[in-house]
């Protein structure tokens, strides 16, 4: 007599409102990305002069978040097994938001703690996110990712595009012009307040026992073991070992080269956009732009990621390997780069190549972590350990391109190493963008 599965059936209807939730929640996450650290650069000199930072300061103000990148996102992993996947995403909204009104309340050092706060909270969300997208659209991780990374992306070029604005006319200038923001991650809150509390059970099967199941393919349309709903025809298996072999799925994969590959790609693409982010609008205004072109500009440059966070979620599910498109987007940042160096009176033209490459390269970052995976327990861990790691690069960039300029007393060599990371970003996605799996 076959043995009776003891987990309760839930029907599709039952599972369709939560799922549909899930999916606005997942929206919302992407909204509260970057917006609270894009707003920063164009009222940078503002926060400067009024709080009293040097350049120096001011830099590393700008790369705190991602040093908090580098340093938690090894343990969001663990907090998603701990307490579950959609409650640490909520929990870690909650943290965003209160980073953002810290941040912008007058006093001593809060700048510092809120800023921090802030970068915690989205460490956690950007290693979390894919793997939710591997657990419960596992045939669809290009088109989702492109899907909240373009939300992402058109956030983040909104902020930068009315910080300076607001700030212009708010009493308080660019406090309340940051602040605004934390509206964002309280709506998130709410939509993710049944996870928190506890009422609403998780949606798929993240939780499911595991099963003794080959490990996927990547290509498109391929099938995916451990995710959405077919985990409810899983055997069960006793809790102790599927917490065993969770926790053995949630270890980093240290000693494997292709994530290494991946981690390296993460880090250099990630260099390459939150550099342009702190300094894109200081070398175009050292270029002729006033303050408020700059912004604008910076608008345009995040505007154009998001056509680039679009032409990578549609081109990624239709390939078998990701390394020619890659290679794409380095190449515009390439040019983008070098025509700043040598054509700078056509600034704005050169920002859109940058902003295509940065919003498309992230898309397919974020996405390796699903396709170079078997299952969404690894997706967390090479995601953990790519951001971590790729983190750390990107928080150093900002900061030794401040202090190559501040040594050289121009922006050619800074750019000219810019165009050198560029260029390794296009070798290790050719690397990275090859199809294989993590253990396969």
């Amino acid at each position: 007599m076959p043995a009776v599965d003891p987990r309760p059936e839930r029907s599709v209807s039952a599972r369709a409102p939560r799922a549909g939730l899930l999916l606005v929640g997942v929206l919302l996450l992407g909204t509260n990305l970057r917006a609270g650290i894009t707003a920063v650069g164009p009222v940078l000199p503002q926060i400067e002069h009024e709080v009293g930072l040097s350049a120096s300061q001011a830099s590393l103000l700008v790369s705190l978040p991602l040093v908090a990148f580098a340093v938690i996102s090894p343990f969001a992993p663990r907090l998603a097994e701990a307490f579950r996947l959609e409650r640490v995403l909520g929990l870690a909204l909650v943290v965003l938001a209160a980073g953002i009104v810290v941040r912008s309340v007058p006093g001593p050092g809060l700048i510092w703690v809120g800023t921090g706060l802030l970068g915690a909270a989205i460490a956690v969300l950007n290693v979390l996110i894919p793997s939710l997208i591997k657990r419960d659209w596992p045939h669809r991780i290009g088109p989702m990712t492109g899907v909240y990374q373009a939300v992402t992306a058109l956030t983040a070029a909104l902020a930068s595009g009315v910080v300076v604005p607001i700030a212009d006319v708010a009493p308080s200038g660019w406090r309340f012009a940051l602040g605004i923001w934390a509206a964002v991650a309280i709506i998130g809150v709410a939509v993710f307040l049944p996870w928190i509390l506890g009422v609403a059970s998780r949606v798929g099967s993240g939780t499911a026992a595991p099963r003794a199941a080959a490990p996927d393919a990547t290509g498109p349309g391929s099938p995916t073991p451990g995710s959405g709903a077919d985990d409810d025809a899983a055997p069960a298996v006793p809790p102790a070992v599927t917490a065993s072999v969770a926790r053995s799925r949630a270890r980093l994969p240290l000693g494997s080269a292709l994530a290494w590959q991946v981690t390296v790609y993460m880090g250099l693409q990630s260099t390459v956009y939150y550099t342009m982010v702190t300094w894109l609008p200081t070398i175009q205004i050292s270029d002729g732009a006033t303050p408020v072109q700059a912004g604008w500009y910076h608008f345009a440059f995040q505007a154009c990621g998001l056509v680039g966070t679009l032409f990578a979620g549609f081109m990624i599910p239709r390939l078998r390997e990701q390394s020619g498109l890659g290679a794409v987007f380095a190449a515009s940042a390439v040019i983008g780069l070098l025509g700043l160096l040598f054509v700078p009176s056509l600034s704005l033209l050169w920002a859109l190549f940058i902003g295509f490459c940065t919003g498309g390269a992230i898309v397919l970052a974020m996405a390796l972590f699903g396709l170079r995976t078997t299952d969404y327990h690894r997706a967390a861990a090479l995601s953990s350990m790519a951001q971590s790691v790729g983190y750390l690069f990107a928080a150093l960039g900002p900061v030794m391109i401040g202090l190559l300029k501040d040594a050289s007393g121009s922006w050619t060599a800074p750019l000219l190493v810019m165009v050198g990371v560029a260029v390794a970003q296009g070798v290790f996605i050719a690397l990275a963008g090859r199809r294989r799996t993590l253990g396969a």
